[in-house]
């Protein structure tokens, strides 16, 4: 369905409702049509959005079995590492935000670490060996954040939540069409891996949508991880072959980097903002001071905010822009004093003075914006939000970066690595038209790199009210900055509010990339040609995409119960869907 045309006779109802709902999103008028879609559902218990439907299921079943929010993330996170191998699991890390019922929220930081043996120059600015191959690998850490996190909340046994990954892994589960759009991307680095090789192919061909792909190694691995925790993985028998798989191929991870791996507990962020009580994750996640000082900037102008969407979507990327310039400051917080930046992108004053430097009009050049350093470009990701039937919520999102991270998969454990390195920045001789890279992001021995990952947390009057994240590497800030001013300060619904259009800015290059793409539904989601005509006469750059953040949004809309009817969509774009109950 192309949102800029329309035959009637020629959708279906429901198509038809999706259409005039995008019309809305785009003129800014709140909707509240009911959608006959799996991408979104109602519930009064519990519910888990991901990217996948599949593992949201198996979340659900945990929730319903009496489980906390941070046991059905464990479940479906280990889940997703089995079914969409692309973007995440046990090979690399992620940011978790736990918001107990009671208002109390901590962020898990289970982010990659540089491995002891890296150094500052380690690519000599060879961006390929840092892009993919066993030198591109940081030290996993999801699965030490996930053990942690459900060490202080789980309320189900470890190996109830590790059961159905390892059956899926053994028993084999069905290539999803947006898996399959994967691999065809990766097709070559599939085929050069003999582990992936291996895996994703039969009879030297790339398994189609609907084929049954079994890692019966994997499945091994989490069996081990099911009876004895972490323990095999960062200080026996799975660490030790992955360590020598990794090493065969001359990589320099070591066992002593899987041992000294720590999770780190961060208190999170948090502002108020449109009335709301804003939760996000701390740096090395530069998400979540981003999103608070876009939100910030637009405070000045007003909520709900109104007017010619052209104007609001070019108010967005200035804001969008300021924030990439600021980022770029941050850091590990275990290497680099951030506080500064951080208290200045949180600051209503800070934002106030940027807003001085936005003009209606027109936009400028990247220099207006202030940004000393170059942009890192990540990549990859998967999101999970959910809640719990205590209003417990978790926003996780977890990464191997790149499409198959490292483009390695480790053939005695059946774990795909991350290519995590890449998120560092590197010295790099200067360019005439590009800014340096940014030494705050330096490589270091057991650092973590800057990330985009921007899960979030919505609070009024101490209760819940949203849960969100995305996936999509750069992408994320907007995408989750924008699903949320959508619903929270456009008024719209919480599906018109995922499926409304996106429009990105990474500040270098100075371009506008706005989403022009048939997804994997089958429906064609594209910025209209007005809107964009109006940011080409203010002076944007355009560039269509055939990609987007994806978004998993979780509200809870109160009536008059004590506890809110929750209302769950997992974003079309990568054909998943939410479960509840």
């Amino acid at each position: 369905m192309n949102i800029t045309s329309l035959s009637m006779s020629k959708w279906p109802c429901s198509r038809f409702l999706l259409l005039l709902a995008s019309l809305l999103v785009i003129s800014g008028t709140s909707t509240s049509l009911a959608y006959d879609r799996p991408e979104v559902i109602k519930a009064n218990h519990g519910v888990v959005a991901t990217d996948d439907g599949r593992c949201s299921r198996i979340g659900r079943d945990v929730l319903q079995e009496g489980g906390h929010a941070v046991d059905a993330a464990v479940a479906a996170a280990l889940c997703l590492g089995v079914v969409s191998p692309a973007s995440s699991g046990i090979g690399g890390g992620a940011f978790m935000l736990v918001g107990s019922a009671d208002g109390k929220a901590q962020a898990f930081d289970m982010r990659e670490t540089a491995p002891k043996q890296a150094s500052e120059n380690m690519y000599a600015g060879n961006a390929a060996v840092q892009a993919s191959g066993v030198l591109s690998i940081a030290v996993p850490g999801e699965l030490a954040g996930l053990y942690k996190a459900w060490k202080q909340y789980g309320k189900l046994p470890w190996q109830r939540l590790v059961k159905p990954a390892a059956h899926l892994a053994h028993s084999g589960f069905k290539i999803s069409p947006y898996l399959h759009r994967q691999m065809l991307t990766s097709e070559s680095d599939i085929m050069a891996d003999k582990g992936l090789h291996d895996l994703f192919t039969s009879n030297g061909s790339l398994l189609r949508i609907g084929d049954i792909c079994y890692n019966k190694q994997l499945a091994k691995t989490l069996r081990a991880i099911s009876a004895y925790g972490t323990k095999p993985f960062y200080n026996g028998s799975i660490g030790i072959k992955l360590i020598k798989d990794i090493q065969k191929s001359r990589g320099i991870l070591t066992m002593e980097d899987l041992q000294q791996y720590e999770v780190r507990i961060r208190e999170p962020i948090t502002a108020d903002v449109m009335g709301f009580k804003i939760i996000g994750m701390p740096p090395p996640s530069s998400g979540g001071v981003a999103m608070v000082l876009i939100l910030n900037i637009l405070a000045q102008y007003g909520f709900p905010m109104e007017g010619p969407s052209p104007l609001l979507i070019h108010r967005e990327i200035e804001s969008l822009k300021h924030a990439f310039a600021v980022r770029m400051n941050l850091g590990d917080p275990d290497f680099i004093d951030v506080k500064n930046v951080v208290n200045d992108m949180l600051s209503t004053e800070f934002a106030k003075q940027l807003k001085k430097t936005i003009y209606d009009n027109m936009t400028f050049t990247s220099n207006h914006y202030g940004g000393k350093w170059n942009q890192i470009n990540d990549h990859g990701t998967s999101h999970m939000s959910i809640v719990d039937s205590e209003r417990n919520a978790v926003s996780m999102t977890s990464t191997i970066n790149f499409y198959f991270g490292a483009k390695y998969l480790s053939p005695s454990t059946g774990i795909v690595l991350n290519n995590e390195m890449a998120d560092f920045s590197i010295p790099a001789k200067r360019s005439a038209n590009v800014p340096p890279p940014a030494p705050a992001n330096f490589i270091r021995p057991g650092k973590r790199p800057l990330s985009s990952m921007t899960p979030t947390i919505f609070l009024k009057d101490g209760q819940l009210r949203a849960v969100v994240g995305a996936s999509g590497g750069s992408m994320i800030i907007a995408g989750t900055t924008e699903v949320s001013l959508n619903h929270f300060a456009k008024g719209m619904d919480p599906f018109s509010s995922v499926m409304a259009p996106r429009y990105f800015h990474q500040l270098i290059p100075n371009v506008v990339q706005y989403e022009n793409w048939t997804i994997v539904t089958g429906d064609h989601i594209e910025l209209p040609a007005e809107t964009r005509a109006a940011l080409e006469k203010k002076g944007h750059v355009l560039q269509s995409i055939a990609t987007g953040a994806i978004c998993q949004f979780v509200v809870q809309e109160f009536n008059s119960s004590k506890l809110g009817q929750l209302v769950a969509v997992s974003d079309p774009r990568k054909g998943g869907f939410p479960a509840g109950f």
